[in-house]
């Protein structure tokens, strides 16, 4: 049977005269933090202290025994490197075994009775994109970096809300392994089910040795009590199972997640000894891109089990700069943040990596969809070698390594890239000169139609399908909505109802806790030194501060003030567009927000920052994401009443309607009897006599239901007559609870308008059940707590924002 050695310890990491212990996986940034070389690149400026790491050789190096790579009772060793960041030459004794030009591939070299000093010397990632540049010619980029010239993470060389930290390393798992006649070389599970029944057709390639070459080799299946075998002639054989009436899996929210165990067995006949052995989890659905043309224009709908679902989604980002540092624990975590917020959409961005399984694995446990892009952003990338080919193997690596997991629903050519060259001037800078298109219309859709059929691809996104629609017309396929950030109103997203929306999101800062940890010692001011270094987007204040002017006034020289209005509307822009596009599916079928997570502590569109603390916009996705959602929505014949149901069973709901003024008196009041079935939306206006005066300032509406609340103000909260906010605070305990977990009880006197309390302001590790609440008075409002270490009713009273006259 195959055996394998990891090769975790003993290395060594060099450049020049400098030597220092090193830990692999990993990468030269980490190791030279552990040993004390350089101040951490995540706090204060120390980024710009840093940059030299990126344009040096390292060469990581250990010593391989020659008991390490003698065959003992086996044929063969090889060495098996699952991660190279980057442009690398690998020797033994000296001698070359190779070299690598991809971060995103796994590479194997037959190293059968060598040993001596093993080493990887890493070129700057600089020096290799510079000198591909000059083989294939300049090509346009957003950044100013050249990213697009060497196939590694390009958001390590700086994005709008990353850092530039460009690393190199041995950044996933090395291992020898010794076998003997033949191994499993790639296995491809083709899952599908039909009529209640499912099969797993079973593509396996197989490797032999010179002694194998024409040994009798049979392999064995076996998944859900099913089993298959067939004898592998050459290198090749294909294993048909069939499973009836498998449980199905589903998107979290539509039913369970079962797994099966697909076991896969490369057996020596003449000695019916195994030689070699797979094995995943597998799960049996079907999956469907629906991009058919109606009357509203081209489709994009995802259907999962013959059921057409709204996909709540949100973009994904390397959860660290560094992705070494990201361990099965924390990858774990953070999709059960993000599960738990009324996700069942996971995009994997294709400004990152390909994530290490342990992502998909939890995506499979969890139900989260995940769409996955190949890796190409913001940019036009050479088609001629050596990029092309490192393409080509790059995608064949990764489509045979994500295909078993079930929850991967859909492949994606690139991100904005097709876009770009419509819109922003590429067309003339290229001259005619390849930049991508060819990958997209071409290379990738025939890998995954050759090697992963079982699923849709899309060229890119946003696209709408072909050239003969533009890019991101709204009316067809995918659409990005960056116009509303960088430009306007967050009410505008109710301007236009997309087929499906891939990205839009509204930046807030992070949690004051991680701005104090980021930012030691420093005067928080929305300009001060460090506020401004971890603010990477162009003109990002600038658009804050809009975006916070067009509302409230933009307090002056009251940072805390600030930081909570700038959460409050980002909070409000992102549910605003995801009422809006959810009370119109299914013409709208999914919003992908941007972005879930960061990378590093920044000032981001994420919903949990880098420090993997829930900002306000967490909660709101967990209130508009829920299945149930009721929600007011503008129109010009007046508000309309929309009562959205994404369960599968009808909701009969009485919905109680109220315009208040502002002192809290009831004006009017009015019961509506609404039975919304399964997956559909009720729409409805709202009777006259309940409609506040489009102009008033002392008037708005209130719809109640079941524990939902939604809200309609005519006017901007600073054109508003809020009342100066009063509520009492109490404290308590939580019976048999640890220390530091407390209920926090808000009883309102006055309207409260979106109460916030801050928990990291208790704690560092502080954290609320609750976001942004409105409170009419007398109304109560009860926080669980945990983690605080100051809990008097002081501290939570100095925690807690709302609302406050303009």
């Amino acid at each position: 049977m195959k055996e394998a050695v990891q090769l975790t310890d003993g290395w060594s990491l060099g450049h020049g005269d400098t030597s220092l212990p090193a830990r692999v996986p990993g990468c030269v940034h980490t190791d030279l933090l552990a040993a004390g070389l350089i101040p951490d690149p995540f706090l204060g400026l120390n980024e710009r202290e840093v940059d030299w790491v990126g344009r040096r050789t390292w060469t990581y190096a250990r010593h391989v025994d020659p008991g390490d790579t003698s065959t003992h009772h086996h044929e063969r060793t090889d060495l098996v490197f699952e991660g190279l960041d980057t442009a690398a030459l690998i020797t033994l004794d000296g001698r070359e075994l190779g070299r690598t030009r991809n971060m995103h591939r796994h590479y194997r070299f037959d190293v059968t009775g060598r040993h001596g000093r093993l080493a990887v010397e890493f070129a700057s990632a600089y020096d290799e994109a510079e000198a591909v540049r000059a083989l294939t010619g300049e090509r346009p980029n957003v950044y100013p970096e050249p990213f697009q010239y060497i196939r590694k993470m390009a958001c390590g060389f700086g994005w709008d809300w990353g850092p530039t930290l460009v690393s190199a390393g041995i950044w996933r798992p090395v291992r020898l392994e010794r076998w003997s006649t033949a191994r499993l070389a790639r296995v491809r599970p083709l899952v599908t089910v039909a009529d209640g029944d499912g099969t797993v057709e079973v593509r396996i390639d197989v490797e032999r040795t010179d002694r194998g070459a024409g040994r009798a080799l049979e392999a064995r299946a076996g998944v859900g009590g099913a089993e298959a075998r067939c004898a592998v002639d050459g290198e090749q054989a294909v294993l048909t199972l069939r499973v009836p009436a498998p449980e199905l899996w589903w998107p979290r929210g539509y039913g369970a997640q079962p797994l099966y165990d697909l076991k896969v067995d490369l057996i020596d006949v003449d000695t019916d000894r195994p030689l070699d052995s797979w094995q995943r989890r597998i799960g049996f659905r079907s999956v469907e891109l629906d991009r058919s043309a109606d009357a509203h224009g081209t489709g994009f709908t995802l259907v999962v089990n013959g059921v057409r679902l709204f996909a709540r989604g949100v973009n994904w980002i390397p959860d660290d700069v560094f992705p070494s540092r990201v361990t099965p624990e924390r990858y774990r975590t953070r999709l059960r943040q993000t599960a738990d917020a009324g996700v069942d959409l996971v995009r994997v961005w294709g400004g990152g990596i390909y994530e290490d399984d342990a992502f998909y694995d939890v995506c499979d446990e969890l139900g989260l969809m995940v769409w996955q892009d190949f890796l190409f952003a913001c940019a036009a990338y050479p088609e001629e070698q050596p990029l092309r080919g490192e393409v080509e193997a790059e995608a064949r690596d990764n489509v045979v390594r994500l295909m078993p997991h079930p929850s991967l629903v859909l492949w994606n050519g690139n991100n904005e890239n097709l876009w770009g060259f419509r819109d922003w001037d590429w067309e003339p800078e290229l001259g005619g000169d390849s930049w991508g298109e060819g990958y997209y219309l071409g290379l990738l859709p025939r890998i995954v139609a050759e090697l992963d059929p079982t699923r849709p691809y899309t060229a890119g996104s946003p696209w709408s399908g072909s050239w003969d629609h533009h890019p991101n017309d709204p009316a067809h396929g995918t659409h990005h909505s960056w116009e509303v950030w960088n430009r306007r109103d967050y009410a505008e997203y109710r301007d236009s109802v997309p087929r499906f929306v891939a990205e839009f999101g509204w930046q807030a800062p992070p949690a004051m806790a991680t701005l104090r940890r980021a930012l030691p010692g420093e005067g928080l001011a929305p300009d001060s030194p460090g506020m401004l270094h971890h603010q990477k987007a162009e003109d990002g204040n600038g658009k804050l501060n809009r975006g916070v002017e067009r509302h409230f006034a933009l307090p002056e020289g009251d940072f805390d003030r600030w930081h909570y209005l700038t959460q409050v509307v980002q909070a409000r822009a992102v549910a605003a567009g995801i009422e809006h596009w959810r009370s119109h599916w299914p013409v709208c079928a999914g919003t992908v927000v941007w972005q879930i997570n960061d990378c590093w502590p920044v000032s981001s569109w994420a919903a949990i920052d880098g420090d993997g603390r829930a900002k306000p916009l967490y909660h709101e996705l967990r209130r508009v994401y829920a299945d149930r959602l009721l929600t007011l929505q503008p129109d010009a014949a007046g508000p309309v009443l929309a009562v959205i149901n994404q369960s599968a069973a009808p909701w009969p709901a009485e919905v109680t309607l109220l315009r208040v003024h502002a002192d809290g008196t009831v004006l009017a009041r009015h019961a509506l009897e609404v039975n919304v079935g399964a997956r559909a939306v009720h729409r409805q206006t709202v009777p006259a006599d309940l409609v506040p005066d489009a102009a008033s300032a002392t008037e708005f509406l209130v719809a109640d239901t079941g524990g939902l609340r939604a809200l309609y103000f005519p006017v901007t909260d600073k054109e508003f007559a809020y009342p100066v906010p009063k509520y009492d605070v109490t404290v308590a305990s939580t019976p048999g609870a640890a220390d530091g977990n407390v209920e926090v009880v808000v009883t309102a006197h006055t309207l409260v308008r979106d109460l916030l309390l801050q928990v990291d302001r208790l704690g560092p590790d502080a954290v609320c059940d609750t976001g942004l609440r409105t409170l009419l008075p007398g109304e109560e409002l009860r926080l669980a707590v945990r983690g605080a270490v100051d809990t008097g009713a002081n501290a939570v009273r100095a925690a807690l924002f709302c609302v406050e006259p303009a």
